[in-house]
């Protein structure tokens, strides 16, 4: 496909801070991604790190003892001592991965939360100051929410009626459904997937960075339950990853060029842990009968379509809208 001319991105020295990251909070202004509102450039290879991780939060306060959310705000909760020492490990376990490349970078977003920041900031201790090239706060990737002050009496009820109704559909009162996160995070995918290519442009990222995606467990499951547009049995059957583990899906290409991201063996065990989900629904090239080209990246949600592209010319200006989200695509984009 053709490029079209798109805007230039103007960068400043000026630093910014990300409350609860400390001193390693301060990045350049030039590390953080353009504005969402930047022309989209019309081409079938569009630029992909070199992986993306997601790390929910260390153990917290709230998931040894659920009194805690009867008195602290669930965005305020802690981590306890352990979960300091699991963040740092995942710290060491990011800096294993990302390698010894002289490239080698990582770009991180966080959830608002306490515990998730916090966990970033100890994670962010662990490499050197010049692999991390920008933080980023995202709301949209935080907590599923429960309500406000919640009673354990209560929220008791509320999690054994979600097990008989289903996990997916199932809204919390005065809170959110699983549904509902997935909305956000569906639209977080597309803000996430604008910013490299506008930070590639800029020659801030490169194709050995690692988006790095600190949040919480559903968060995190509703991200790849939307990169491989499962389903929502699918979604019954996924596990939550534990505290402070790292979910990698690592970049593929074949001998034609065409790129996607899958699901390293040792995530999708995580993942899988109940033994039930089916790994031929995790491959990027999906059930058996998947052929063609365009079939063979068609369950993997950074793939923009053409047709995507042109049907969001006219609303690049308007927010955070979702690329490869359009309704007629979302499940049946292979026919």
């Amino acid at each position: 496909q053709g490029r079209e001319a798109g805007t230039t991105l103007a960068l400043s020295t000026r630093t910014v801070s990300s409350p609860g990251l400390g001193s390693r909070g301060q990045v350049p202004r030039e590390c953080r991604a353009g504005s969402s509102s930047a022309l989209l450039h019309r081409e079938r290879h569009h630029f992909r790190p070199r992986r993306i991780v997601l790390i929910r939060h260390g153990q917290s306060t709230g998931n040894v003892d659920e009194a805690s959310y009867t008195k602290t705000p669930d965005w305020k909760i802690e981590l306890t001592p352990l979960g300091r020492e699991q963040a740092s490990r995942a710290g060491r376990e990011l800096r294993a991965l990302m390698g010894n490349c002289a490239t080698a970078r990582a770009y991180c977003y966080v959830s608002p939360y306490r515990r998730a920041r916090d966990t970033l900031d100890l994670i962010l201790a662990e490499l050197d100051e010049g692999q991390v090239i920008g933080v980023r706060e995202e709301p949209r990737i935080s907590e599923q929410q429960f309500g406000n002050f919640q009673t354990e009496e209560a929220m008791r009820r509320a999690k054994a009626e979600r097990a008989s109704f289903g996990r997916f559909y199932y809204r919390f009162p005065s809170g959110e459904s699983a549904l509902d996160v997935y909305s956000r995070v569906s639209s977080f995918i597309a803000t996430m997937y604008r910013d490299a290519h506008q930070m590639s442009e800029s020659g801030v990222l490169t194709r050995e960075t690692s988006i790095v995606i600190v949040s919480h467990g559903l968060s995190a499951r509703t991200f790849i339950m939307r990169w491989f547009q499962l389903s929502v049995d699918d979604f019954e059957l996924m596990s939550n990853q534990p505290n402070a583990s790292l979910i990698v899906l690592d970049k593929q290409a074949n001998e034609k060029g065409d790129e996607w991201y899958q699901l390293t063996p040792e995530s999708f065990s995580v993942l899988n842990a109940c033994g039930q989900m089916d790994p031929e629904h995790m491959r990027v090239g999906g059930p058996p009968g998947y052929e063609s080209e365009r079939d063979l990246v068609a369950r993997d949600a950074g793939r923009v379509d053409a047709d995507d592209l042109e049907l969001m010319d006219d609303s690049t200006n308007s927010g955070d809208l979702p690329l490869s989200l359009q309704p007629t695509n979302s499940k049946d984009i292979a026919t």
